[in-house]
């Protein structure tokens, strides 16, 4: 099968794990980089930043395919300003799957989300859009995880949860089997979620307690 062109917005340390997922797929030609105006011409991983957010409109002429490579820790709202301002000029978002991530037939992935190597998206799993699930991230049957979110490292999220939009899970997490996260939570590393989350703030420990909203 012939690759597809596609362009990565952000050239961090996120960018190269992409990366190395991209090229393990063999699906997709990266054709560069749009990162900030001082790192143009720089590469990342071989691939050259070709541009700034200022011509992407331009970029847009050459090539449909855009994934976000901007990383998500304590927020999302880089990755969803360049998302969004990217749909309105028409671009479209693949989904990208490591070959080494499990994802069942029955398990649904949005657009401009990325599983990572050795994730696991179990069955009838729901992720949705310009989603991060890392590596060794597990995504356990019939959850469902909102836009925007980023399950980090390690992290599983159990059976029958229901986690809302712009929530971050932080490596070795454990969310317990049926817990509800609230939208604009962040989940601290190695902390465990034993009863549902009501409102939005950062939660740490184990088991997990809020330590500010």
């Amino acid at each position: 099968m012939e690759k597809q062109n596609i362009i990565l917005v952000g050239g961090g340390g996120h960018c190269r794990a992409c990366i190395d997922v991209i090229e393990a797929q063999f699906r997709y030609r990266i054709v560069g980089i749009v990162d900030a105006k001082e790192m143009m011409h720089k590469k990342v991983l071989g691939y050259e930043i070709i541009g700034c957010e200022q011509d992407l409109p331009k970029l847009l002429d050459g090539c449909d395919n855009f994934f976000i490579t901007v990383g998500q820790i304590k927020t999302a709202d880089v990755r969803i300003e360049k998302f969004e301002y990217l749909k309105k000029l028409g671009a479209k978002f693949p989904v990208i799957i490591s070959p080494s991530a499990y994802v069942a037939d029955s398990a649904r992935i949005s657009e401009g989300t990325i599983v990572m190597h050795g994730a696991v998206v179990n069955a009838q799993a729901v992720v949705g859009k310009n989603s991060i699930s890392n590596t060794g991230a597990i995504i356990e049957h019939d959850a469902s995880i909102g836009d925007y979110c980023h399950i980090a490292t390690g992290a599983v999220v159990n059976g029958e949860c229901v986690i809302g939009e712009r929530v971050f899970i932080g490596s070795n997490s454990v969310i317990s089997n049926g817990v509800n996260v609230e939208s604009n939570v962040v989940i601290g590393a190695g902390s465990t979620v034993i009863k549902s989350i009501l409102e939005s703030g950062t939660y740490v420990g184990n088991p997990a307690r809020k330590v500010n909203g």
